[in-house]
C-alpha cells in the first residue's frame, strides 16, 4: 500500500513537470525521430543534428501557421490533434517508467498511466490555445 501511494505521489510531480514541459513534445519528437533517420544514412552527426533542429522548428511553424490562417474549423482541430498527441504519448510514457516498477496491477497501471496522459495533452491544449489567442481575429 505504501507503494501505491508512494507511485501516486511520484506521478503527481511527473504530471507538474510534464504539464509544463508538455509545449515541447512535438518539436521534441519531430528532432529525435528525424535525427535517427538522417543519422542511419551515414551523414555526420553535426549536420543530423542541424537538420533535425530545423525539422523542429519547421513543425512547431507548421501548426502555427495553420492556427493563425486557417479559417476552416476541422483543419485547426487537426493542427491541434497533431500538436496534443505526442505531448499525451509523452505524458503516458513518463507516468509509465516512474510508477511500473512500483505498481503490479496492469489495470492500475493502465489507468494511471493514461491519466496522466491526457492531463499531459490537456496541458498542450491550453499552451497551445494560448498561442491561438494571439492570433488576429477576422
Amino acid at each position: 500500500m505504501i507503494l501505491i501511494l508512494l507511485a501516486v505521489m511520484f506521478t503527481a510531480v511527473a504530471c507538474v513537470i510534464a504539464w509544463y514541459l508538455a509545449i515541447y513534445a512535438l518539436p521534441v519528437m519531430v528532432f529525435v525521430e528525424t535525427f535517427s533517420f538522417i543519422h542511419a544514412t551515414e551523414t555526420g552527426f553535426l549536420l543530423s543534428a542541424l537538420a533535425a533542429a530545423a525539422m523542429a522548428l519547421l513543425s512547431v511553424g507548421l501548426v502555427l501557421l495553420v492556427l493563425f490562417k486557417a479559417r476552416n474549423p476541422i483543419l485547426c482541430l487537426l493542427a491541434r490533434a497533431v500538436f496534443v498527441i505526442p505531448a499525451m504519448i509523452a505524458g503516458y510514457a513518463l507516468i509509465h517508467g516512474v510508477t511500473h516498477g512500483a505498481i503490479d496491477s496492469a489495470i492500475a497501471l493502465k489507468l494511471l498511466c493514461g491519466t496522466a496522459g491526457l492531463i499531459t495533452g490537456i496541458a498542450a491544449l491550453i499552451n497551445l490555445n494560448g498561442f491561438g489567442e494571439l492570433a488576429p481575429q477576422v
